[in-house]
C-alpha cells in the first residue's frame, strides 16, 4: 500500500479503550441505608468539625461540659452527640417585640 502503521486488511477495526488508573478502578461500597453507621471523630476531628482549638474540646472534656466516648484510653466524640450540644447552645436573636417586653417591664 505504502501507507505506514495501517492495519492489514484481514484484521478487524480495533476500538481504542484508554487504561484506567488505580482511582477509576476504585469498587464503591454497598449502599447502606443512612445514619445506620455512627461517625467517631477524635479530638483534632472534633476541634475541625467545632472551628475550635484542640486545646478548648479538651477544657469541654475536663469540665464535663461535652458528651464524649472512651475508648481504652482514647476519647472519641459522635457526631450526633456534638451536633445535639451545639443545638442546645444556640441562643435565638432579640426581636423588637421582645425588646419593647422587656422595656416596659422595667419601668
Amino acid at each position: 500500500d505504502g501507507k505506514p502503521n495501517t492495519p492489514p486488511p484481514s484484521s478487524p477495526p480495533t476500538t481504542h479503550h484508554p487504561i484506567k488508573t488505580v482511582r477509576q478502578l476504585s469498587i464503591k461500597p454497598p449502599e447502606r441505608e443512612k445514619n445506620t453507621v455512627e461517625k467517631y471523630l477524635t479530638v483534632a476531628e472534633t476541634a475541625l468539625y467545632l472551628n475550635t482549638s484542640d486545646r478548648f474540646v479538651r477544657r469541654l472534656i475536663a469540665e464535663r461540659r461535652i458528651a464524649f466516648h472512651r475508648v481504652g484510653r482514647h476519647v472519641r466524640f459522635s457526631v450526633a452527640d456534638l451536633d445535639a450540644w451545639l443545638d442546645a447552645g444556640r441562643v435565638e436573636p432579640l426581636t423588637p417585640e421582645m425588646v419593647w417586653r422587656d422595656l416596659h417591664g422595667v419601668a
